[in-house]
């Protein structure tokens, strides 16, 4: 064999022996190809900067009907031509940097996913919007190539946060949209409201508490209120007990519901410590808020607004939201208390704080999982207790599970703590008898 041969297969045996060394000088061989999901990492942004995200499905209900009228390849390329003319109206609706996609979704059916602006009130004005998409489509009824006009079924879900991951938040929020979309032709919607207008008028939620730990003492000084909807059931999840009220605008009664079980519970056990309530700012700028707290006060008596901490939860905005600051304002003067919740893991709280001033700050787990390892992170506390001193607000750390992040707040001189470290969430009675 000529030399120059040789000479070949040597450079090619060591260009591919390199896929077989240790993994320490495999730096380069093979060559890391990253798949990025444009949408994904869309809505994990706006997560972190505190932004509402909703999936808005548009579904062709008489699609069947064009495809038998008109063939397949003929509606292949109208429903190019709905997606074109969605993408026109909605670009009119929305800011452009706000439309994180628009695509196929199934195969009658196209999704939007937007962030909603921080100046919207949540599901109200999203109803408003997707209205106003839908009067900017008239078009669609005078496609010249078809007759016969399109029908579009809308729904939508917000994308809520949740522990598992961001896809599966995505795709929850997908099949929820799909169900709103298709209540004129199935139950699901519909089912769903009136198993929601059943726990209200029941009031068939569950409660549990967490305590909140003194820091320097160890001692309990407060407890959390938990909700769960009916057991076995798919409201039982909070993320979708919450989630299904407030798409079906029942929101506040659930919220005055969750209130009013947790008095009954604090004179039940005697619970002598604060007791937090979650309360978004919805409920809290809903101008029935302040008649329902006094009907409440009213009725429990022995319940003493001092030791109640009305927490606002971030997943809201509280902007736009008429009544909320003089809501605040009231409830304040009839001796309730009031926390923010979820510093540090978005925009919303830092502007909250800054409008409530509130009395207690509690700082989201985000901050707190593995500070004993991240000394950025125990820089951010220290940022966040600085905040705390100038509004005069006592500080509660979030979800702490072991010693280590235990120590970090010791050392830093935090107010309150609590999380798995402490204590699960159990029963309210079980939990004050038993500490």
């Amino acid at each position: 064999m000529p030399q120059r041969f040789w000479e070949s297969i040597n450079k090619q045996v060591s260009k591919w022996s390199k896929l077989f060394l240790a993994r320490k000088y495999l730096r380069f061989y093979p060559p890391s190809f990253v798949l990025r999901n444009p949408i994904l990492e869309g809505v994990q942004a706006s997560f972190r900067n505190g932004q509402q995200i909703a999936v808005i499905v548009f579904n062709i209900s008489n699609l069947q009907n064009l495809i038998e009228q008109f063939g397949i390849s003929h509606c292949k390329q109208y429903q190019l031509f709905v997606r074109q003319a969605l993408q026109d109206s909605v670009v009119k609706v929305f800011p452009n940097q706000n439309i994180l996609s628009l695509h196929n979704y199934s195969s009658n059916g196209i999704a939007l996913i937007v962030q909603f602006p921080e100046s919207k009130k949540g599901f109200i004005d999203l109803e408003i919007s997707i209205n106003d998409i839908m009067s900017k489509l008239d078009i669609l009824h005078h496609h010249s190539n078809i007759d016969m006009p399109v029908q579009l079924n809308t729904g939508y879900m917000f994308i809520e946060e949740i522990e598992a991951s961001a896809e599966d938040a995505i795709d929850r929020a997908y099949r929820q949209a799909d169900a709103m979309a298709e209540k004129r032709i199935h139950s699901k919607y519909n089912e769903l409201v009136f198993e929601m207008t059943r726990i209200i008028k029941n009031k068939d939620v569950e409660l549990l508490a967490q305590p909140i730990i003194d820091v320097s003492s160890n001692q309990i000084k407060a407890w959390e209120i938990l909700s769960r909807g009916p057991k076995g059931t798919s409201l039982e999840s909070p993320l979708q007990l919450f989630s299904v009220a407030r798409q079906t605008n029942r929101l506040f009664n659930l919220e005055m519901i969750v209130l009013e079980q947790a008095f009954e519970q604090i004179i039940k056990t005697g619970c002598p410590h604060l007791v937090f309530i979650n309360l978004t700012p919805i409920s809290l700028g809903n101008p029935e808020i302040l008649k329902s707290m006094k009907k409440l006060l009213t009725k429990y008596r022995q319940v003493d607004p001092y030791k109640i901490i009305l927490e606002i939860t971030e997943r809201d905005s509280i902007q736009g939201y008429k009544h909320f600051v003089e809501n605040i304002q009231s409830l304040r003067s009839m001796g309730f208390r009031i926390a923010v919740d979820d510093t540090g893991a978005g925009y919303a709280s830092l502007h909250t704080i800054s409008e409530v001033l509130p009395d207690i700050i509690k700082i989201d787990r985000s901050v707190i999982q593995n500070i004993d390892t991240c000394t950025v992170k125990e820089s951010m506390l220290k940022g966040l207790l600085l905040i705390a001193k100038e509004t005069g607000s006592i500080v509660v750390a979030e979800g702490i599970e072991k010693e280590g992040e235990a120590s970090v707040l010791s050392r830093n001189n935090v107010d309150l703590a609590q999380g798995y470290f402490y204590a699960k969430p159990d029963a309210l009675p079980s939990m004050v008898s038993s500490f």
